[in-house]
């Protein structure tokens, strides 16, 4: 009988020793290039020169807008930050974001009436900005905008800073 259960613990152990040894999973990343509707994702990548609508979309982790790509994400939730870097533009109206929003040395920008938890950061963009109507947790900052950033009717619990202090 002991000989028995030995056997089949021994048998147990080996039947589970691959789930224990797994790769643990890992966030995919979604290309877009087109509309996305009210699905749920993991990351989003809008690729250079490609424009992405987010509509009603909850994404998990982040968006990040590659050189000369825009974006547009409305009524969207998104848990991590909204990234871009050289982007065309960047819209984002009417939706909640768990991070920050990030757009440095790019075009133009309209964030409109959004909960974000983070801070809301514009450096060195050469295109229009509006920021307006948002509930900010973090910091509002704008640096070396040409022109300078417009709007106005934000509630921001961190600080207005630079060219956003009167925002």
């Amino acid at each position: 009988m002991i000989r028995k259960v030995t056997t089949m613990a021994a048998a147990a152990g080996t039947l589970m020793l691959p789930m224990l040894l797994a790769a643990p999973a890992q966030a995919e990343e979604r290309t877009c290039r087109d509309t996305i509707g009210a699905v749920t994702l993991d990351n989003v990548r809008v690729p250079e020169g490609a424009t992405c609508t987010l509509d009603g979309t909850r994404v998990k982790g982040t968006i990040k807008v590659e050189n000369r790509a825009t974006v547009r994400v409305f009524q969207a939730r998104v848990v991590g930050n909204v990234q871009s870097e050289d982007a065309r533009r960047v819209v984002i109206r009417g939706s909640s974001v768990g991070g920050s929003i990030q757009h440095v040395q790019g075009g133009s920008a309209a964030i409109r009436n959004n909960r974000i938890t983070g801070d809301v950061q514009m450096f060195s963009n050469d295109g229009a900005i509006a920021i307006n109507g948002n509930r900010i947790n973090g910091n509002l900052q704008c640096k070396s905008n040409v022109p300078a950033p417009t709007g106005g009717g934000n509630v921001v619990d961190g600080n207005k800073e630079d060219q956003c202090r009167r925002l």
